[in-house]
Protein backbone atom coordinates (compact mmCIF):
# COMPACT_ATOMS: atom_id res chain seq x y z
CA UNK A 1 0.00 0.00 0.00
CA UNK A 2 1.59 3.07 -1.33
CA UNK A 3 2.50 5.91 1.69
CA UNK A 4 0.53 8.66 0.40
CA UNK A 5 -2.74 5.82 -0.31
CA UNK A 6 -6.19 7.61 0.64
CA UNK A 7 -9.68 6.36 0.49
CA UNK A 8 -12.95 8.49 -0.11
CA UNK A 9 -16.07 6.58 1.84
CA UNK A 10 -19.14 9.02 1.22
CA UNK A 11 -21.86 7.61 3.76
CA UNK A 12 -25.98 8.39 3.87
CA UNK A 13 -27.83 8.09 7.04
CA UNK A 14 -31.50 8.05 7.72
CA UNK A 15 -34.58 7.14 10.20
CA UNK A 16 -36.94 6.59 7.57
CA UNK A 17 -40.23 6.62 9.89
CA UNK A 18 -41.67 4.19 7.79
CA UNK A 19 -44.60 2.59 10.06
CA UNK A 20 -46.96 0.41 8.21
CA UNK A 21 -50.74 1.88 8.26
CA UNK A 22 -49.16 5.36 10.46
CA UNK A 23 -46.67 7.31 8.86
CA UNK A 24 -48.19 9.51 5.99
CA UNK A 25 -46.96 9.32 2.12
CA UNK A 26 -44.66 6.17 3.20
CA UNK A 27 -45.05 5.17 -0.46
CA UNK A 28 -44.28 8.11 -2.21
CA UNK A 29 -41.41 8.97 0.37
CA UNK A 30 -39.70 5.48 -0.19
CA UNK A 31 -40.21 5.69 -3.61
CA UNK A 32 -37.86 8.95 -3.47
CA UNK A 33 -35.38 7.74 -1.34
CA UNK A 34 -34.72 5.07 -4.16
CA UNK A 35 -34.21 7.58 -6.65
CA UNK A 36 -32.44 10.26 -4.22
CA UNK A 37 -29.79 7.34 -3.39
CA UNK A 38 -29.70 5.92 -7.08
CA UNK A 39 -28.69 9.62 -7.97
CA UNK A 40 -26.21 9.93 -5.77
CA UNK A 41 -24.45 6.81 -5.69
CA UNK A 42 -23.05 6.72 -2.07
CA UNK A 43 -20.41 3.67 -0.86
CA UNK A 44 -23.28 3.29 2.13
CA UNK A 45 -26.36 3.79 2.85
CA UNK A 46 -27.80 2.85 6.60
CA UNK A 47 -31.28 3.27 7.36
CA UNK A 48 -33.54 2.85 10.40
CA UNK A 49 -37.26 2.42 11.06
CA UNK A 50 -38.10 0.27 7.71
CA UNK A 51 -40.45 -1.11 9.70
CA UNK A 52 -42.25 -3.19 6.59
CA UNK A 53 -40.15 -6.39 4.98
CA UNK A 54 -41.88 -5.66 2.21
CA UNK A 55 -40.45 -2.23 1.58
CA UNK A 56 -37.13 -2.91 2.06
CA UNK A 57 -37.44 -5.64 -0.59
CA UNK A 58 -38.92 -2.66 -2.90
CA UNK A 59 -36.58 -0.59 -2.08
CA UNK A 60 -33.73 -3.53 -2.56
CA UNK A 61 -35.00 -4.03 -6.19
CA UNK A 62 -34.96 -0.33 -7.06
CA UNK A 63 -31.09 -0.04 -5.59
CA UNK A 64 -29.91 -3.27 -7.07
CA UNK A 65 -27.84 -1.80 -9.62
CA UNK A 66 -26.25 0.87 -7.74
CA UNK A 67 -26.15 -1.02 -4.23
CA UNK A 68 -25.63 -4.58 -4.64
CA UNK A 69 -25.15 -5.80 -1.33
CA UNK A 70 -28.14 -4.95 0.93
CA UNK A 71 -29.41 -6.53 4.10
CA UNK A 72 -32.21 -6.07 6.71
CA UNK A 73 -31.96 -6.97 10.08
CA UNK A 74 -34.71 -8.42 11.84
CA UNK A 75 -35.30 -9.38 15.59
CA UNK A 76 -38.05 -8.88 17.61
CA UNK A 77 -41.74 -9.44 16.85
CA UNK A 78 -42.11 -6.49 14.15
CA UNK A 79 -38.27 -6.35 13.45
CA UNK A 80 -35.20 -3.80 14.36
CA UNK A 81 -35.90 -1.40 11.30
CA UNK A 82 -32.88 -1.82 10.70
CA UNK A 83 -31.03 -2.00 7.12
CA UNK A 84 -28.18 -1.47 5.04
CA UNK A 85 -27.20 -0.80 1.12
CA UNK A 86 -23.69 -1.13 0.19
CA UNK A 87 -22.15 -0.46 -3.26
CA UNK A 88 -18.62 -2.95 -2.42
CA UNK A 89 -19.11 -6.47 -1.48
CA UNK A 90 -20.00 -7.32 2.28
CA UNK A 91 -17.52 -9.68 3.70
CA UNK A 92 -19.31 -10.11 7.06
CA UNK A 93 -22.63 -9.46 8.94
CA UNK A 94 -23.82 -9.89 12.16
CA UNK A 95 -26.19 -7.96 15.14
CA UNK A 96 -27.14 -7.43 18.22
CA UNK A 97 -30.09 -7.62 20.18
CA UNK A 98 -30.17 -5.61 23.31
CA UNK A 99 -31.09 -6.85 26.05
CA UNK A 100 -33.54 -4.30 27.52
CA UNK A 101 -35.80 -2.72 25.27
CA UNK A 102 -38.44 -0.68 27.24
CA UNK A 103 -41.52 -2.03 28.53
CA UNK A 104 -44.12 -4.63 26.78
CA UNK A 105 -47.16 -3.09 28.99
CA UNK A 106 -46.03 0.56 27.14
CA UNK A 107 -48.32 -0.82 24.01
CA UNK A 108 -48.63 2.85 22.84
CA UNK A 109 -44.69 2.99 21.99
CA UNK A 110 -44.07 -0.23 20.94
CA UNK A 111 -40.37 -0.12 21.40
CA UNK A 112 -40.13 -3.82 23.67
CA UNK A 113 -42.11 -5.40 20.38
CA UNK A 114 -39.16 -4.22 17.40
CA UNK A 115 -36.23 -5.37 19.54
CA UNK A 116 -33.95 -2.49 18.96
CA UNK A 117 -30.43 -3.69 17.91
CA UNK A 118 -27.26 -2.95 16.20
CA UNK A 119 -25.93 -4.46 13.22
CA UNK A 120 -22.70 -5.00 11.52
CA UNK A 121 -21.52 -5.62 8.37
CA UNK A 122 -17.58 -5.83 7.32
CA UNK A 123 -16.11 -4.27 4.03
CA UNK A 124 -12.19 -4.73 2.50
CA UNK A 125 -12.55 -1.55 0.66
CA UNK A 126 -8.57 -1.08 -1.06
CA UNK A 127 -7.33 -3.24 1.49
CA UNK A 128 -8.27 -1.91 4.61
CA UNK A 129 -11.01 -3.50 7.06
CA UNK A 130 -13.74 -1.10 7.55
CA UNK A 131 -16.43 -1.94 10.30
CA UNK A 132 -19.90 -0.60 9.57
CA UNK A 133 -22.38 -0.44 12.18
CA UNK A 134 -26.11 1.09 12.27
CA UNK A 135 -28.35 1.08 15.55
CA UNK A 136 -31.35 2.58 16.47
CA UNK A 137 -31.93 3.40 20.69
CA UNK A 138 -34.99 3.52 22.39
CA UNK A 139 -36.90 6.85 21.87
CA UNK A 140 -37.23 9.75 24.34
CA UNK A 141 -40.94 10.14 24.61
CA UNK A 142 -39.97 12.94 27.39
CA UNK A 143 -37.52 14.88 27.79
CA UNK A 144 -39.04 16.18 31.84
CA UNK A 145 -40.19 12.42 32.87
CA UNK A 146 -37.67 9.85 30.09
CA UNK A 147 -38.68 6.58 31.64
CA UNK A 148 -36.49 4.77 29.07
CA UNK A 149 -33.48 6.54 30.48
CA UNK A 150 -31.70 3.79 32.41
CA UNK A 151 -32.61 1.42 29.20
CA UNK A 152 -30.92 3.24 27.02
CA UNK A 153 -27.90 4.13 29.02
CA UNK A 154 -27.56 0.76 29.23
CA UNK A 155 -27.70 -0.07 25.65
CA UNK A 156 -25.40 2.86 24.73
CA UNK A 157 -23.34 0.69 27.19
CA UNK A 158 -23.94 -2.73 25.02
CA UNK A 159 -23.38 -1.12 22.04
CA UNK A 160 -19.83 0.55 22.99
CA UNK A 161 -18.85 -3.17 24.44
CA UNK A 162 -20.01 -4.86 21.21
CA UNK A 163 -17.70 -2.04 18.91
CA UNK A 164 -15.08 -2.85 21.04
CA UNK A 165 -15.06 -6.47 21.32
CA UNK A 166 -15.75 -6.54 17.21
CA UNK A 167 -13.41 -4.11 15.87
CA UNK A 168 -10.14 -5.35 17.24
CA UNK A 169 -9.23 -6.54 13.36
CA UNK A 170 -10.68 -3.37 11.99
CA UNK A 171 -8.80 -0.34 10.38
CA UNK A 172 -11.90 1.98 10.67
CA UNK A 173 -15.11 2.10 12.75
CA UNK A 174 -18.04 2.97 11.36
CA UNK A 175 -20.98 3.90 13.43
CA UNK A 176 -24.77 5.79 12.18
CA UNK A 177 -27.83 6.04 13.60
CA UNK A 178 -30.40 7.53 15.64
CA UNK A 179 -29.17 7.27 19.37
CA UNK A 180 -32.57 9.52 20.34
CA UNK A 181 -29.67 10.97 22.56
CA UNK A 182 -28.20 14.73 22.39
CA UNK A 183 -24.85 15.36 22.21
CA UNK A 184 -24.62 16.02 25.86
CA UNK A 185 -26.90 13.60 27.00
CA UNK A 186 -25.37 10.45 29.50
CA UNK A 187 -26.09 7.56 26.77
CA UNK A 188 -24.36 9.87 23.98
CA UNK A 189 -21.84 10.77 26.52
CA UNK A 190 -20.88 7.06 27.47
CA UNK A 191 -20.73 6.01 24.12
CA UNK A 192 -17.92 8.19 22.66
CA UNK A 193 -16.13 8.52 25.95
CA UNK A 194 -15.44 4.49 26.11
CA UNK A 195 -15.34 4.05 21.99
CA UNK A 196 -13.42 6.98 21.03
CA UNK A 197 -15.20 7.51 18.55
CA UNK A 198 -15.42 11.19 16.84
CA UNK A 199 -18.31 13.21 15.61
CA UNK A 200 -18.62 14.13 11.86
CA UNK A 201 -20.22 17.32 12.80
CA UNK A 202 -17.82 18.45 15.67
CA UNK A 203 -15.08 17.27 13.25
CA UNK A 204 -15.34 18.46 9.74
CA UNK A 205 -14.66 22.40 8.72
CA UNK A 206 -17.52 21.99 6.02
CA UNK A 207 -20.83 21.81 7.12
CA UNK A 208 -23.87 22.48 5.15
CA UNK A 209 -27.73 21.66 6.46
CA UNK A 210 -29.95 22.75 9.12
CA UNK A 211 -28.76 24.97 11.90
CA UNK A 212 -26.66 23.41 14.46
CA UNK A 213 -26.68 20.11 12.81
CA UNK A 214 -30.24 19.27 13.99
CA UNK A 215 -31.70 16.41 12.76
CA UNK A 216 -35.55 16.76 13.29
CA UNK A 217 -36.78 20.92 13.11
CA UNK A 218 -39.92 22.21 13.79
CA UNK A 219 -39.68 22.88 9.70
CA UNK A 220 -40.65 20.03 8.82
CA UNK A 221 -43.98 18.70 8.50
CA UNK A 222 -44.10 15.55 9.55
CA UNK A 223 -42.39 16.66 13.29
CA UNK A 224 -44.58 16.94 16.24
CA UNK A 225 -43.71 21.00 16.83
CA UNK A 226 -45.32 20.62 20.52
CA UNK A 227 -42.79 18.01 21.14
CA UNK A 228 -39.62 20.68 20.31
CA UNK A 229 -41.05 23.79 21.27
CA UNK A 230 -38.40 24.02 23.73
CA UNK A 231 -35.71 24.14 20.63
CA UNK A 232 -36.57 26.39 18.69
CA UNK A 233 -33.87 25.41 16.16
CA UNK A 234 -34.39 21.54 16.55
CA UNK A 235 -32.27 18.96 18.01
CA UNK A 236 -29.52 16.67 17.24
CA UNK A 237 -30.01 12.84 17.58
CA UNK A 238 -29.27 11.14 14.74
CA UNK A 239 -25.10 11.16 14.07
CA UNK A 240 -21.81 9.89 12.24
CA UNK A 241 -19.51 8.84 14.48
CA UNK A 242 -15.68 6.70 13.16
CA UNK A 243 -12.38 6.65 14.60
CA UNK A 244 -9.57 4.71 12.54
CA UNK A 245 -7.02 2.67 13.91
CA UNK A 246 -3.52 0.71 13.23
CA UNK A 247 -1.70 3.69 11.46
CA UNK A 248 -4.38 5.26 9.71
CA UNK A 249 -6.16 8.81 10.08
CA UNK A 250 -9.88 9.31 9.34
CA UNK A 251 -11.43 12.88 8.75
CA UNK A 252 -14.55 14.11 7.45
CA UNK A 253 -14.16 16.23 4.44
CA UNK A 254 -17.81 17.45 4.72
CA UNK A 255 -21.22 16.90 6.26
CA UNK A 256 -24.66 17.69 5.01
CA UNK A 257 -28.13 17.30 6.19
CA UNK A 258 -31.53 17.54 4.28
CA UNK A 259 -33.83 20.34 4.52
CA UNK A 260 -37.04 20.62 5.05
CA UNK A 261 -37.22 22.13 1.76
CA UNK A 262 -35.16 20.21 0.13
CA UNK A 263 -35.86 19.28 -2.80
CA UNK A 264 -37.81 22.17 -3.18
CA UNK A 265 -41.88 21.56 -3.90
CA UNK A 266 -42.22 18.25 -2.06
CA UNK A 267 -42.96 17.02 1.23
CA UNK A 268 -39.25 15.85 3.11
CA UNK A 269 -38.04 12.06 3.28
CA UNK A 270 -38.56 11.44 6.67
CA UNK A 271 -39.74 13.52 10.05
CA UNK A 272 -35.84 12.77 10.78
CA UNK A 273 -33.16 15.02 7.92
CA UNK A 274 -30.80 12.52 6.40
CA UNK A 275 -27.28 13.12 7.20
CA UNK A 276 -24.11 12.81 4.11
CA UNK A 277 -20.68 12.21 5.37
CA UNK A 278 -17.45 12.14 2.68
CA UNK A 279 -14.72 10.49 4.94
CA UNK A 280 -11.29 10.62 4.25
CA UNK A 281 -8.91 7.38 5.29
CA UNK A 282 -5.05 8.37 4.80
CA UNK A 283 -1.61 6.95 6.60
CA UNK A 284 -1.05 8.36 9.49
CA UNK A 285 2.92 8.47 10.26
CA UNK A 286 4.09 6.94 13.77
CA UNK A 287 3.99 9.98 16.35
CA UNK A 288 5.56 10.16 19.51
CA UNK A 289 3.16 12.37 22.13
CA UNK A 290 4.12 13.62 25.45
CA UNK A 291 4.07 10.97 27.74
CA UNK A 292 0.75 10.76 29.71
CA UNK A 293 0.31 13.12 32.40
CA UNK A 294 -1.22 12.65 36.08
CA UNK A 295 -4.32 13.75 36.74
CA UNK A 296 -7.07 13.98 39.60
CA UNK A 297 -9.68 10.85 39.18
CA UNK A 298 -12.44 13.42 39.87
CA UNK A 299 -10.90 15.27 36.46
CA UNK A 300 -10.88 12.10 34.05
CA UNK A 301 -13.90 12.69 31.38
CA UNK A 302 -14.05 8.76 30.95
CA UNK A 303 -14.49 8.77 34.93
CA UNK A 304 -17.31 11.15 34.79
CA UNK A 305 -19.18 9.45 32.36
CA UNK A 306 -18.83 5.93 34.06
CA UNK A 307 -19.93 7.30 38.00
CA UNK A 308 -23.14 8.55 36.29
CA UNK A 309 -23.59 6.16 34.24
CA UNK A 310 -23.34 3.56 37.61
CA UNK A 311 -25.37 5.50 39.28
CA UNK A 312 -28.13 6.11 36.70
CA UNK A 313 -28.22 2.32 36.33
CA UNK A 314 -28.84 1.65 39.92
CA UNK A 315 -32.20 4.27 40.16
CA UNK A 316 -33.21 1.92 37.62
CA UNK A 317 -32.34 -1.50 39.27
CA UNK A 318 -34.24 -0.09 42.32
CA UNK A 319 -37.24 0.74 40.68
CA UNK A 320 -37.22 -2.77 38.79
CA UNK A 321 -37.08 -4.87 42.00
CA UNK A 322 -39.62 -1.76 43.44
CA UNK A 323 -41.62 -3.05 40.73
CA UNK A 324 -40.88 -7.02 41.24
CA UNK A 325 -41.79 -6.34 45.11
CA UNK A 326 -44.89 -5.02 44.22
CA UNK A 327 -46.08 -7.88 41.98
CA UNK A 328 -45.19 -10.10 44.44
CA UNK A 329 -47.21 -8.83 46.67
CA UNK A 330 -49.85 -9.01 44.54
CA UNK A 331 -49.59 -12.76 43.23
CA UNK A 332 -49.42 -13.43 47.64
CA UNK A 333 -52.95 -11.91 47.24
CA UNK A 334 -54.24 -13.39 44.26
CA UNK A 335 -53.43 -16.77 45.92
CA UNK A 336 -54.67 -16.02 49.01
CA UNK A 337 -58.22 -15.56 47.36
CA UNK A 338 -57.86 -18.16 45.33
CA UNK A 339 -57.16 -20.47 48.55
CA UNK A 340 -60.19 -18.64 50.02
CA UNK A 341 -62.76 -19.36 46.98
CA UNK A 342 -61.90 -22.63 46.80
CA UNK A 343 -62.58 -23.17 50.79
CA UNK A 344 -65.55 -21.56 50.31
CA UNK A 345 -66.70 -23.88 47.36
CA UNK A 346 -65.99 -26.87 49.36
CA UNK A 347 -67.47 -25.47 52.19
CA UNK A 348 -70.87 -25.27 50.34
CA UNK A 349 -70.76 -21.53 49.00
CA UNK A 350 -72.54 -19.48 46.73
CA UNK A 351 -71.63 -21.01 43.14
CA UNK A 352 -71.90 -18.08 41.97
CA UNK A 353 -70.32 -15.73 43.63
CA UNK A 354 -66.75 -18.33 43.55
CA UNK A 355 -67.04 -18.26 39.81
CA UNK A 356 -67.49 -14.25 39.86
CA UNK A 357 -64.40 -13.91 41.53
CA UNK A 358 -62.66 -16.93 40.53
CA UNK A 359 -61.84 -15.85 36.96
CA UNK A 360 -59.91 -11.93 38.30
CA UNK A 361 -58.21 -13.80 40.79
CA UNK A 362 -56.65 -15.85 38.31
CA UNK A 363 -56.32 -13.03 36.34
CA UNK A 364 -54.56 -11.25 38.99
CA UNK A 365 -52.21 -13.70 39.47
CA UNK A 366 -50.76 -14.36 35.78
CA UNK A 367 -50.54 -10.68 35.07
CA UNK A 368 -49.00 -9.89 38.47
CA UNK A 369 -46.53 -12.76 37.38
CA UNK A 370 -45.68 -11.76 33.94
CA UNK A 371 -44.93 -8.57 35.52
CA UNK A 372 -42.91 -10.12 38.52
CA UNK A 373 -40.96 -12.27 35.97
CA UNK A 374 -40.69 -9.23 33.15
CA UNK A 375 -39.07 -6.90 36.13
CA UNK A 376 -36.52 -9.77 37.50
CA UNK A 377 -35.47 -10.04 34.03
CA UNK A 378 -34.56 -6.23 34.09
CA UNK A 379 -32.88 -6.16 36.97
CA UNK A 380 -30.52 -9.07 35.82
CA UNK A 381 -30.17 -6.67 32.83
CA UNK A 382 -29.17 -3.75 35.10
CA UNK A 383 -27.08 -5.71 37.52
CA UNK A 384 -25.13 -7.18 34.70
CA UNK A 385 -24.25 -3.89 32.55
CA UNK A 386 -23.52 -2.35 36.43
CA UNK A 387 -21.07 -5.18 36.91
CA UNK A 388 -19.09 -4.49 33.74
CA UNK A 389 -18.86 -0.21 34.48
CA UNK A 390 -17.64 -1.53 37.87
CA UNK A 391 -14.74 -3.75 36.40
CA UNK A 392 -14.04 -0.93 33.93
CA UNK A 393 -14.04 1.33 36.80
CA UNK A 394 -11.64 -0.38 38.96
CA UNK A 395 -8.82 -0.80 36.07
CA UNK A 396 -9.74 3.09 35.34
CA UNK A 397 -8.67 3.62 38.90
CA UNK A 398 -5.49 1.55 38.48
CA UNK A 399 -4.47 3.37 35.64
CA UNK A 400 -4.74 6.51 37.28
CA UNK A 401 -2.44 4.46 40.72
CA UNK A 402 -0.03 4.09 37.73
CA UNK A 403 0.23 7.78 36.55
CA UNK A 404 -1.39 7.22 33.46
CA UNK A 405 -5.07 9.17 32.27
CA UNK A 406 -7.84 6.77 32.29
CA UNK A 407 -8.83 5.29 28.73
CA UNK A 408 -10.87 3.18 27.21
CA UNK A 409 -10.19 -0.08 27.49
CA UNK A 410 -7.78 -1.14 24.05
CA UNK A 411 -5.96 2.27 25.57
CA UNK A 412 -5.45 0.78 29.27
CA UNK A 413 -4.36 -2.63 27.87
CA UNK A 414 -1.44 -1.22 25.47
CA UNK A 415 -0.48 1.52 28.37
CA UNK A 416 -0.46 -1.58 30.83
CA UNK A 417 1.77 -3.61 28.62
CA UNK A 418 4.06 -0.52 27.82
CA UNK A 419 4.89 -0.27 31.64
CA UNK A 420 5.32 -3.74 32.47
CA UNK A 421 7.79 -3.81 29.53
CA UNK A 422 9.69 -0.69 30.85
CA UNK A 423 9.90 -2.47 34.28
CA UNK A 424 11.72 -6.04 32.93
Amino acid sequence: MKPNFTLRLRVFNLNCWNIPYLSKHRADRMKRLGDFLNMESFDLALLQEVWSEQDFETLRQKLLPTYPAAHYFRSGLIGSGLCIFSKHPIQELTQHVYTLNGYPYMIQHGDWFCGKAVGLLVLHLSGLVVNAYVTHLLAEYSRQKDVYLTHRVAQAWELAQFIHHTSKRADVVLLCGDLNSHPKDLSCRLLKEWTGLRDAFLETRDFKGCEEGCTMVPQNCYVNKQELEPFPSGIRIDYVLYKAVSGFYISCKNLKTTTDHDPPGVTPLSDHEALMATLCVRHSPPQHGPSPTRRPVEQSPLITVLREAWTELGLGLAQAHWWATLAGYVIGLGLLLLVLLCALAVAGGTWEVVMLLFTPSVGMVLGAGAVYFFHMQEAKGLCRVQAELQQVLGRAREAQDLGLEPQPVELLGQQEGDRAEEQQ
